[in-house]
């Protein structure tokens, strides 16, 4: 078995050697495929991804402009091979090591689909207004939906081969997260949820999702892929 972990990134020239020596050390009974995709960083990013291909041995895509991490995910989808799909951020707020938790429940046939949820554990807060957000959005899904999801704008989901592509995905930027959970629900693919660790960033520290912004465009989201066929 094989488990295709992609890394969408922007500007994260502090973080992103972290993380891919965190994603490489963790220990799982499958090979990992890590596929980087650089959504055109206006840092460093780009220069310290062709330095670590040279000690890392990962698949790097490179956008020419910024297109959002909805496109990044999908870009990476164009070349995945692995049996399992994960989606892993490039900053630190998640851990690699929460894998084996993440991947049991399709290993054993058990779901479609599996969500980390930082719900289900306690941990902290990046601020109490996106924490707020964040559980407005899942509740609203859960009474259009009907289901009972903890955090459908978690950074971890995991996928069987195949699902994600079947999905026809649009979204480019943050409401990829409702996009791709409303159409699994519709789809009939089963969603599990697992507890995971959870550090978040200030957005002093390079936290890009803005609920100005990003949060009425993830409400819309929610309606217009719920009404439409």
């Amino acid at each position: 078995m094989r488990l295709s972990i992609i890394i969408p990134v922007f500007n994260e020239e502090k973080t992103i050697e972290e993380i891919l020596n965190r994603v490489i050390k963790v220990s799982l009974p499958m090979e990992k495929e890590i596929i980087v995709v650089n959504d055109a960083s206006l840092d460093n990013t780009q220069k310290t991804l062709i330095e670590l291909k040279k000690q890392f041995n990962f698949v790097l895509i490179e956008h020419k402009i910024n297109q959002g991490k909805g496109a990044a995910i999908k870009n990476g989808l164009s070349v995945v091979s692995g049996d399992f799909v994960l989606i892993q951020d490039a900053d630190l707020e998640y851990d690699p090591r929460d894998y084996p938790a993440l991947l049991e429940p399709l290993i054993k046939g058990q779901a479609d689909v599996v969500y980390g949820s930082r719900i289900l554990r306690k941990n902290p807060h990046s601020s109490e207004l996106y924490f707020l957000g964040g559980q407005f959005l899942t509740r609203f899904f859960n009474i259009i939906f009907k289901t009972h999801l903890t955090d459908i704008n978690t950074g971890y989901k995991v996928f069987k081969k195949g699902i994600l592509e079947k999905l026809d995905l649009k979204e480019k930027r943050f409401a990829f997260c409702e996009e791709v959970t409303s159409k699994a629900v519709k789809k009939g693919y089963k969603i599990t949820e697992r507890p995971i660790n959870y550090s978040p960033r200030s957005f002093k520290e390079g936290k890009k999702i803005r609920w100005w912004k990003d949060g009425f465009r993830s409400l819309f989201a929610i309606i217009k892929y719920r009404v439409m066929n």
